[in-house]
Parts: C-alpha cells; structure tokens; sequence
C-alpha cells in the first residue's frame, strides 16, 4: 500500500516540476516509511511507501531494472508473487529483492500489458519505459485502489489522489455533470471526476501514453471484465446447488488465506453481520492469534451494533477490541475528513471507517474487510426489494400501490419507525418504474427531479433540447445501465453494482479513510476466482422472498451464531439527523445562507437549498440530512481546492 504520482510535460515547464516533491509529499499519508521521487524532465516518477511485504529498503520504490530501461511506482498487493517469480525465475530472471514489486516490474519487462492478466491482487501502477518513450498506467479489476489522472495535448499526470493532481496548477473547471450526479448518488462515478479534464482510470482498465515530437497519443484498454453471460444463466438442481457451495467456501478459503501473507500484523474487521463474521471464522482457522476490531457508539444506541461483532468473536474465540466512539468523537472526525477528502464525497459512513481505521492501525498494518459480499450475492435491502418487485406477492403489490400513504408518514433514518416509512416510500416510488429507472432512483439518495432542482444549470431534458451538459449526463447514464435489460435478471442489477457502487462508494471510502491512517485494507470477497464463481450462480441462489445472501448463508451457517443471520441488515451509518438538530445546525445554516457566495458560485439553486433547510428541520426529514452532508461537504471542498 502505498502513494503514488506521475507527471509528463512536453513543454518542461519547470514550475511543474518544482512542485513535484510538494505533490508527492500530500500523500505521505499513503506511505510514511519512505519517499522518493525521480525526475528527469519531461517525465517525473514518485512513490510514498507502507512497507506490507519485504521491509527491506531495497524495495523501496520508484523502482528501476538493471538496465535502467523501465521505472515503475506501484501501489497495492500482487498476492500470487511467488507463483509469478518461480515462473519469471524460469525464463531465466533473477532477483534482488524479496518484493512483489520487482515481481511485477519483471512481469512487465518479459510479457508486456499482458502481465495483467496473469496477477492476483489490487493495485494501481505507472510504468515508464525509456527506449519507448511510452507510460503504461493500470487498475486492478474491481477498483480497489485508487488511479486519478489528468490529460490534454502537452500534459499529463497521474496520482492516488486528485489533490496532488492540483498541487501541479492544471486548470480546474468544475465538471456540471459530475457535480449532478454527486447530489444524486453523494459520489461521483468513474471515469468522471468533480473537475473537467480530470479523470478516474475505470477497474480492469489500463492507458498507454506515448511521448511523440510535440505531442501525447493515449490508447485506453479495457483488459479485464466480470466474466457474466446473461444469456448462460438457469435453474440449478439441489446437488448443484450443494456443490455450489463447496466450490464457494474453497474460493473463500483460499482467498483469505492469500491476503493473510504479509511480514506486518494482519487482523480483520468484525462487524457483527454475515460478510465480516465469515472473513474473520476463516482466519481464526487459518491463523490461530488473529485480533478482531469494531467500534460502538454507547451514547447512540440505534446506531451501536458492537454487541453483535462482541458475540461473534466470543463464539469465534478471537481476540476482539471495540472502541467506544461518541458524538463529539465523530464530529471532530468530521473536521479532518473534510480536510481530508480530495473529492467532494458524501457518503457519511466514512466517518465510521476513519474512526475504525484510526483505532486499529496502532494494533495491525493490515486489515481484511467484508466489502464485496453484498453485492457480489444479494445483501442489501434494494436487492430484496428488486426480486421482490421481479416476482411480486400480493403484499408486494399492495405496498407498491399504497405510495400516497407512506408518503404522509414521518420518514427519516435516525429511528426504527421513521426508516421504515422512508423504505416503504422508495420501494413505492420504485414500483411502477422500469428496471433501468427503478435502479438508477434506487442506487441515489435522490432522485432526478429533486437533483435536477438542486443544480442551477438543470440536466434533464425539459423541451426536447438537450444542452451540451445534459447530453453528456445522458450518455454517462446510459452507459452506467447498459447491463440492465428489460427482462433480465437480478444478476443485472449485482454486476451494475460491481460496477457502479463498489468501486466509486464503498472501495474508495475504506481506501481513502484507512490510508488516512496508513492502514492497508483486503478485501476478500474480491478474488477473481470467487466473483467469477458468483456471477455463475442463478439468482435462486443468491436471494429469494424470505433471504437475502442464501448460498453464503447456508454455506457457513454452521459456523457461526444463529443471530448473525438472523438480525436485519443495517448500514453502517452515523447519526447524522441528531448532528444537525445538535452541533451541525450551525455549519450547515452558515453555508445555506450565504447567498453572496453561493451566487458567486453560480452553481446551485438558492430556492432548493432553502428548501432543503426546511425539509431538513421537519418532522419528515426523510433523506434530507444526506443532502446536507453533502451540500456541507461540496462547499467545504470547494473553499479549500477552488479558491
């Protein structure tokens, strides 16, 4: 785990590079064991290291090969190095280091952008080769580590962050389109970024950048894509079913035992719920002293579910620590995050993974999380919704057509009774729409009407005249829903998800938030191997009427407390209401109703941010808290970067 940073400039503009070591030095946080940076204009290289895997400073990166030919900076984990280096060894190359790193150098070297294929782990790499004058960029398959780069005819560079990015004063613009659907959704999907000309490299992608006289050529692959054959899926019989299972739980075991390898302490992240609770039974299994980690929140009983996590590791006879986190804890979190962040992201649970990443790196350098379970087999709420509007009962039916009842309820999130009521009015609200438009209302906070009110230069198509903006929003949603057909399956909906929400909210929260604190996160979940074996599976395997996550239930059911399959699922949220009502009135009234900055901004909708503020302190706030996060933390981002 690590930071890394890359900038090309053909017109050698010595500025650019005198702010190199600046830039790599805002993702130190990335990598406090070492920092390097190689310049030799037009192309600079920089790295800032977490030593996982072979501490020894000759590892430390940039790396070069003997020859002096390729330099490579490289962030994240190759779990399968040692099968690779036998293989390189083989052909005929030696080593000097222990390091997956010089592995992965060697690969490239030998096979070229066909080494892709050929590893096992997460990462983003930049390696520049000198004969060619050419830099090859590339993600690991579902986005688990961040890449951000910037383009045009002269320019280019690449990062872990987009601050660093900015420390080299590319012009900024804000990206319309990209500040739309950050309101929708509280992130911003890839290959966009808040800031035009600024780009996220999409998972299972890779770019080629080629120095020619006066110029830059891309070339952009796609080298890997979740192998689902919508047209191969069916009914499986019983002993498929069980053979199923076997199948998964030896990709889950043997995933696990993969991302316990490491020269650092290792433990995992323990919930309470199914995903983390079978990532942490088989680690007990296979590493007899591994320590679990989870945070409470004693002063916010709807919130704390600790006393879930503390049974499992009882039951487990793991080594469990639950940090007690209060109110004022979180909101002085709040503070750094804003700080932190270098996008515009609201999702708010990332707070909770800061706090929780804060806690456990004084114990481990490395952490295994449950990210992927969800939607890789079927487990959030909208998964159950979706099978059930799919294959409707008569309750279901009746729900659906109760909306203007459930609309009239008090609906937020910070209470049993109100979180009912705001799911029975999405469901409601989903009901009588196409798959495609059911998905896109339902992976949003908000829908298009009350985002399109939001933004001063509007993206919908009113009068069948599309803007230059509201075309580009558009082509970008229709290609985020390509996957859904109108009589598919809710396998379609989960590879959406694989693409749309894993990478852009939950894999670049834990990444941000536990590198914050120099915490490596795994996640094994996400091994090729299980998530091809996953989207093999029929849907009855996955989710029916009653059971959400079935095949991974029933496979470890036996292993576990009953009550970890028993309870609802519920986010990992923060009190967020309460915050506003209490210590956060403040600072959202003083964005709110700054008119002369907002109108200077010439971005939103005096009108709709009113609105906002009287939804927000209603009895029926329903998601309005989450747009106030996001409106607070857009500003703040906005005060810090634009300005």
């Amino acid at each position: 785990m690590c930071g890394i940073l890359g900038l090309i400039d053909l017109n050698r503009d010595a500025g650019k590079f005198k702010q190199f070591e600046p830039a790599l030095s805002l993702l130190h946080h990335r990598g406090p064991d070492h920092q390097k940076a190689i310049i030799q204009s037009p192309i600079a290289l920089g790295h800032t290291r977490l030593s996982i895997i072979d501490l020894d400073a000759r590892s430390n990166q940039p790396m070069v090969d003997l020859s002096g030919r390729f330099t490579l900076a490289f962030n994240g984990e190759i779990y399968n190095y040692k099968e690779l280096r036998n293989e390189c060894e083989q052909l005929g190359y030696s080593f000097k280091t222990e390091s997956d790193t010089e592995v992965l150098l060697v690969l490239f070297m030998h096979f070229g952008e066909k080494c892709l294929v050929k590893l096992n782990g997460f990462f983003a790499f930049g390696i520049y080769d000198k004969k060619e004058k050419s830099l090859f960029i590339a993600r690991d398959r579902f986005g688990i580590k961040p890449l951000v780069y910037y383009q045009s005819e002269t320019r280019f560079g690449f990062s872990s962050e987009l601050k660093a990015l900015m420390k080299f004063g590319f012009e900024k613009k804000i990206d319309k389109v990209s500040l739309f659907t950050f309101f929708k959704f509280n992130y911003i999907p890839a290959p966009s970024t808040i800031l035009k000309n600024n780009y996220k490299l999409e998972p299972g992608h890779s770019l080629k950048i080629t120095i020619k006289e006066d110029e830059l050529e891309y070339s952009k692959n796609q080298w890997y894509s979740i192998p689902y054959d919508p047209t191969a899926e069916k009914d499986l019989n019983p002993h498929d079913y069980q053979q199923s299972q076997k199948v998964l739980k030896r990709f889950m075991r043997e995933s696990v035992r993969r991302r316990l390898v490491a020269d650092v302490p290792v433990g995992t992240f323990l919930s309470g719920g199914i995903d983390s609770s079978i990532i942490t039974a088989i680690a007990k299994e296979e590493k007899d002293d591994i320590e679990s980690f989870s945070i409470g929140f004693s002063d916010q009983p709807f919130y704390d579910e600790s006393k879930y996590a503390v049974n499992v590791a009882k039951h487990l006879r793991v080594k469990h620590h639950v940090f007690d986190v209060k109110s004022a804890d979180l909101i002085e979190t709040a503070d750094y995050v804003l700080n932190h962040l270098d996008e515009p992201f609201a999702d708010s649970s990332a707070l909770n993974v800061f706090m929780l990443s804060k806690h456990t790196r004084p114990h481990v350098k490395v952490a295994l999380s449950g990210d992927g379970g969800d939607e890789l087999f079927g487990g959030y709420n909208k998964h159950g919704a979706e099978f059930m509007l799919r294959y409707p009962q008569l309750k279901d039916h009746a729900v659906g057509k109760l909306k203007s009842v459930w609309d009239k309820l008090p609906a937020s999130r910070s209470g049993y009774i109100g979180n009912v009521s705001r799911q029975l009015q999405k469901f409601a609200d989903g009901y009588s729409l196409s798959a495609r438009d059911r998905y896109w209302r339902w992976a949003g906070i908000l829908n298009e009407e009350q985002a399109n009110y939001f933004i001063k230069e509007q993206m919908l198509d009113r009068d069948q005249r599309l803007s230059d903006d509201a075309h580009t929003y558009k082509k970008r949603k229709d290609q985020l829903l390509k996957h859904i057909r109108k009589n598919g399956t809710l396998n379609e909906v989960l590879l959406s998800d694989m693409l749309l929400v894993l990478p852009n909210d939950m894999l670049y929260k834990v990444d941000s938030m536990s590198m914050a604190h120099a915490l490596e996160v795994r996640t094994p979940f996400l091994d090729q191997h299980l998530v091809k074996h996953a989207f093999k599976l029929p849907v009855m395997f996955k989710v029916n009427h009653t059971t959400k996550k079935k095949i991974l239930q029933d496979s470890y059911r036996d292993q576990l407390p009953h009550e970890v399959f028993s309870r609802q699922k519920k986010g990992f949220e923060v009190p967020l209401l309460e915050w506003f009502n209490g210590p956060m009135k403040t600072i959202f009234l003083d964005f709110a109703s700054d008119r002369d900055f907002i109108q200077e901004q010439d971005l939103f909708n005096q009108d709709a941010i009113n609105d906002l503020s009287t939804k927000l302190f209603s009895n029926k706030p329903g998601d309005a808290p989450a747009s106030a996060w996001a409106f607070i933390v857009f500003q703040s981002w906005y005060k810090q970067h634009m300005l």
